[in-house]
């Protein structure tokens, strides 16, 4: 559907003072080229200045007349195709700025013509013909904005051209173009033709096809056929009009009756193959390591049939103006070709064609699909589609519509478009017609920056009524620069230019114009609105809109609407309600700001609409860094108490409403909770107890609740416990009263919120950090003790691994530092090993050396006994632990104790006995009976006999552990072994009295087997 209103996106004419009539004319950067219709042979070249002024540059000669032509704004070149004797010619004009400033040498040469011959330092100033000779003549022509390649349309193929920089010497660079591929196109005659970035769009009177040439990666056979045919389909057998005897001939003349007419047909994507058009590529340039190589794929294929009427079929439907408009992704500016141009990514790509009575827009970028459709009033002659409008001309009116390519290019462009964060009107609005302006006879249009281009022409009986003093002109103040050497001999005709108003100045009238709607018909108003947002997008989304004069201003009334249609999805009962979270956002508003827009201080609050409540519930659940005052966070109450009572211990806990009344919140409270208590609404009115001093209504809420249940309750808000304030994460007055109070309750509510994702580890570590009032680099006990709580449950291995490298890091620290907890543990060493499986009972071996020696503090003892305990278990990886337990050295009984604890679970049993015969021989023996088992049990014969042996000699009756060590050792080795290999192990100097019942024991245990 197409809406129409009467705005103003015209602005004031002018008339290009043409000396002869127009056949033709086309735009190209700041100029406008003429082709006279006369047989003059002459283009007209006029300079565009500001609001629209014309002033003429020259012109200079063409060598045939003009039947169609086109600038390519990359290389600056004219080309065009010209007839002359009744042949057809396709022709370059490069370096024209030379002749239309008045030089007179001319320079005709054939394309691919060796130049360091022909050109010097002296013929460097003069204006280029390059002749393109065809097989078949031309018929339609395109340049590509990218990259300046030019494609021209000739009967059943396409014809491509790709332009070249020829650098001569230092101080002479010469455009040139090589003919690179032909694309033949079987029984498919071009009337029109649009080329941009490899993409290819065609018309005939009826059908379009769009195709692009994809890169492929080029064979390493370098001697393959340059031809490449593109799969092709297999037609239909034609069975219908076969010769099959006498009576074809009157089969045959009763078709010729007939109008044959395809049937309509659409096809996008994929589906498109099945146009039955084959597309075959042949390769022109010489094949070299950098020659490109394609594949065809095809994106649309459209078909369409005559306009049928009670009068039969009209023969004027035809396709016109097929347009392809890319949309560029800007950059940094780069220096090309003694040129300084924005440096353009192609972001999207959009397809225009029409017929008489309507028009069809795609996108056919990332997605073909059919964006909007056009409806005109009456026949169109011509259109020109811009990134802002489509400009459409009948036979008297110039018409301008709204296009919806900035609505998908922003969606190309930005993930977050259609999220929470960003919203833009949808791409399946509604398009509407701007204005309807009247002219009499307009015949052709195109568009350059912010004019059009218009020439009309009347029809004799037209010409008496168009010199009338009082005809109508757009603007009062418009002029009449228009001189025309013979009037008389060329009646009736004129070509305009006219300006566009600014984006400022339309957007303006789109927002008033808007404002009628307001009360009245809320889909317009929106409607209005969202095409006021998408013409200020489409001019941000312009490669040259940063060094606009507009920016700041452009800018800011991109930042205004957002917020207009904010403030209609809020208080308009709409179906897309929720659209007022993302333009708010967008708009920069804060949210005092937008409570003052839509709740006038002093009005009564009566009912709020969805998107509004939408709006806060969402601004007050996230982290914002702003404070409501106590009148606007009092006021949001009231609103919530009406609208969503439900909500009020949430909305309560956010970081804006520090300074609302605990009174009044108390009291709101209080009256939802006699309808919908829960234990978030209770652990609310707690905190607002708390702010308000009321320590035995505190009292009274925290105790209507088991503590389990309270821990659970924070996992229903967090924000209870822990806000954001700049980034930084920090504890509520009510984390620092628990700290106080019940800190086993706040380390168990804080490992809830962990384990259900509502604090990650480290924003778990600054939390108690900030509580305790720590530095960075401290630790405070609260933290080990969440630490600590946290492996009970916790289940993923990542992080069980983590918080044990943690706790032992931290253990480590305090026992070198000799360092006491600043607060007492909340778990003891046996309350671990009771309630976690990843604190091990400590070994008797273990206890065994700790006793040797002097008793430690309590606290210091607690955190020794924690280590041995999480090494005692199987849970920690001693590699990645072993960084963090190096400091501690053998020389001590915990050192020692933790080194041989890393050698049992690194498997290093043998250092693990050689450091207890060293420093504690007492525990040798019940470490071996412990950890030697299984695998491990050779040691006791291999390692620990033989080292008792030879440390008994030594020390003789000195030491009578390694006596007694060795007995016991001596009991299990002849346990073990059979007679024969335990005489081996026995040292051959020794005294066979003491090694006798040993052996006697070892021969009786084999008898009794």
């Amino acid at each position: 559907m197409v809406q129409l209103y009467n705005l103003h996106p015209f602005g004031s004419q002018r008339v290009v003072p043409c000396k002869q009539e127009p056949a033709h004319f086309c735009c190209g950067r700041d100029v406008l080229f003429v082709a006279s219709a006369a047989a003059s042979c002459r283009v007209e070249v006029f300079a565009l200045r500001q609001q629209g002024r014309c002033e003429p540059l020259g012109s200079f000669a063409t060598l045939g007349r003009v039947l169609r032509m086109a600038h390519s704004r990359t290389g600056d070149y004219l080309v065009t195709i010209e007839e002359k004797s009744k042949a057809t010619f396709l022709r370059a004009y490069v370096n024209w700025r030379c002749m239309s400033a008045g030089s007179s040498r001319v320079c005709v040469r054939m394309v691919g013509h060796k130049m360091e011959e022909s050109y010097s330092e002296t013929l460097k100033e003069q204006m280029s013909i390059v002749e393109m000779p065809l097989s078949d003549p031309p018929l339609c022509i395109s340049c590509c904005p990218v990259n300046g390649d030019l494609l021209v349309g000739c009967r059943n193929k396409l014809v491509m051209f790709c332009l070249k920089y020829l650098f001569i010497n230092q101080n002479l660079t010469v455009l040139d173009f090589e003919r690179s591929l032909i694309l033949h196109v079987d029984n498919f005659i071009p009337a029109e033709i649009a080329f941009c970035a490899r993409h290819i769009a065609i018309t005939t009177e009826l059908d379009v096809l769009i195709l692009k040439l994809e890169l492929v990666q080029q064979s390493a056979d370098r001697t393959e056929q340059c031809a490449h045919s593109v799969r092709t389909l297999e037609k239909p057998v034609d069975g219908g009009l076969k010769d099959e005897g006498p009576s074809a001939h009157a089969l045959q003349l009763d078709l010729d009756e007939f109008i044959m007419c395809q049937k309509p047909a659409e096809l996008l994507g994929e589906e498109s193959k099945l146009c039955e058009i084959p597309i075959t590529l042949e390769y022109t340039e010489l094949p070299t390591e950098d020659t490109k190589r394609f594949e065809v794929q095809y994106l649309l294929f459209r078909c369409f049939t005559p306009d049928q009427s009670p009068f039969g079929f009209c023969e004027e439907t035809k396709l016109h103006s097929v347009q392809l408009l890319p949309i560029y992704q800007t950059g940094g500016s780069v220096t090309a070709h003694e040129e300084t141009e924005i440096k353009k990514e192609l972001l999207s790509l959009f397809c225009f064609f029409s017929l008489p009575h309507v028009g069809y827009l795609y996108s056919v970028g990332k997605l073909v699909e059919l964006i909007s459709t056009y409806q005109y009033s009456e026949k169109s002659e011509q259109a020109v589609l811009t990134p802002q409008f489509l400009h459409v001309i009948t036979s008297e009116n110039l018409q301008c519509f709204t296009v919806r390519c900035s609505a998908a290019a922003a969606r190309d462009e930005d993930p977050y478009i259609d999220t929470t964060v960003k919203a833009c009107p949808p791409v399946t609005l509604d398009v509407c017609t701007l204005r309807m302006q009247l002219f009499i006879g307009p015949r052709a249009i195109c568009h350059f920056k912010n004019h059009i281009i218009l020439l009309t022409k009347a029809d004799t009986e037209d010409i008496t009524e168009r010199r009338k003093p009082t005809r109508k002109m757009l603007s009062r103040k418009a002029e009449s620069i228009k001189s025309r050497a013979n009037s008389e001999a060329e009646p009736g005709w004129n070509l305009y230019i006219i300006n566009t108003v600014s984006t400022i100045q339309l957007y303006r009238e789109m927002v008033d114009y808007s404002r009628t709607y307001e009360n009245v018909k809320t889909e317009s108003c929106i409607h209005l609105l969202s095409e006021a947002h998408l013409l200020v997008r489409a001019a941000i989304m312009d490669p040259h809109f940063f060094k606009s004069d507009e920016k700041e201003e452009i800018l800011r009334a991109f930042r205004e609407s957002c917020a207009f249609l904010g403030d209609c999805y809020s208080r308009f009962d709409t179906k897309d309600y929720h659209l007022a979270l993302p333009y708010y956002r967008m708009s920069g508003l804060s949210m005092t700001e937008v409570l003052k827009r839509l709740v006038p201080e002093g009005d009564e609050i009566q009912t709020c609409e969805r998107g509004f409540i939408f709006y806060l519930t969402h601004s007050l659940n996230e982290d914002l860094n702003e404070e409501l005052s106590k009148e606007s966070a009092d006021k949001v109450l009231q609103i919530f108490c009406l609208a969503d009572p439900v909500q009020l211990p949430h909305i309560l806990c956010s970081p804006c409403m520090r300074n609302v009344c605990p009174l009044t919140a108390v009291k709101y409270l209080q009256k939802v909770e006699k309808s919908m208590p829960s234990v978030v609404l209770t652990l609310t009115k707690a905190f607002m107890a708390l702010k308000m001093g009321d320590l035995t209504m505190y009292e009274h809420e925290m105790d209507s609740c088991k503590e389990t249940v309270l821990a659970c309750g924070f996992i229903g808000q967090p924000k209870l416990l822990r806000q954001w304030k700049e980034g930084i994460v920090m504890p509520t007055e009510f984390a620092v009263h628990l700290k106080e109070t019940q800190p086993g309750l706040l380390v168990a509510a804080t490992v809830a919120l962990h384990e259900n994702s509502k604090i990650e580890l480290e924003e778990a570590d600054t939390f108690f950090k900030m509580l305790c009032g720590n530095r960075e680099s401290t630790v405070p006990q609260l933290l080990v003790d969440f630490w600590e709580a946290l492996l009970v449950v916790c289940s993923q291995e990542e992080t069980l691994q983590e918080l044990l490298l943690r706790l032992t890091s931290q253990y480590v620290s305090r026992i070198l530092k000799k360092q006491l907890p600043e607060t007492q543990p909340l778990k003891t060493t046996e309350d671990l090993i009771n309630s976690c499986n990843h604190f091990g009972l400590i070994f008797p071996w273990v206890t065994s050396i700790m006793s040797v020696g002097s008793p430690c503090a309590k606290g210091y003892c607690e955190d020794i006994s924690k280590l041995q305990s999480l090494l005692c278990s199987q849970s920690i990886n001693i590699a990645s632990a072993l960084p963090v337990l190096e400091p501690l050295t053998e020389d001590g009984n915990v050192g020692l104790t933790i080194h041989v604890l890393c050698n049992t679970r690194l498997g290093k049993y043998e250092e693990a006995v050689d450091l207890l015969l060293k420093r504690c021989p007492d525990a040798a023996v019940l470490y071996a009976q412990h950890e030697l088992k299984d695998d491990s049990r050779a040691v006791w014969w291999n390692k620990l006999l033989p080292e008792l042996c030879k440390r008994a000699r030594l020390t003789g009756n000195d030491c009578p552990v390694f006596i007694s060590s060795l007995k016991e050792t001596l009991s299990v080795v002849a346990m073990e072994l059979e007679l024969r290999d335990f005489l081996n192990f026995l040292p051959e100097d020794g005294t066979a009295a003491f090694f006798l019942p040993h052996l006697l024991h070892c021969s009786q245990r084999k008898v009794l087997t």
